[in-house]
């Protein structure tokens, strides 16, 4: 216990500060384009930006399914779902080989017992 005071004691932080902080006195606030920005203004507004602006595509384009919002319709109005060729919904529909295999009573077991069945 004595040692480990003794290393403690003669430590030193490897940071140094070089005085009291202090708050500048004058910040702007006023809004300014960002510096990578492509153009070095502002939108005039957020509306006219998003009619600009892209994100995986433009933003202002409208749906075929929905006028102006989302839910505009009606999901039976949409028409039925059905899959593509070659495209399932659940793996109960694709072919005997992929779907999923009962699970047998030893398994069954193994699991409830921790393991412990299959050494017993």
């Amino acid at each position: 216990m004595n040692a480990t005071r003794q290393l403690l004691q003669h430590r030193q932080p490897m940071i140094r500060f070089l005085g009291k902080r202090t708050t500048p006195t004058k910040i702007d606030h006023t809004p300014q384009a960002h510096p990578a920005s492509p153009s070095s203004s502002l939108p005039e507004s957020f509306a006219s930006y998003r009619k600009k602006a892209q994100q995986h595509g433009p933003l202002n384009q409208q749906s075929q399914y929905a006028t102006g919002s989302i839910g505009g319709k009606s999901g039976a109005s949409l028409g039925p779902v059905e899959a593509g060729k070659g495209i399932y919904f659940d793996r109960s529909e694709l072919p005997a080989r992929f779907q999923r295999t009962p699970w047998s009573q030893a398994e069954i077991e193994a699991i409830e017992s921790g393991g412990a069945s299959l050494f017993a």
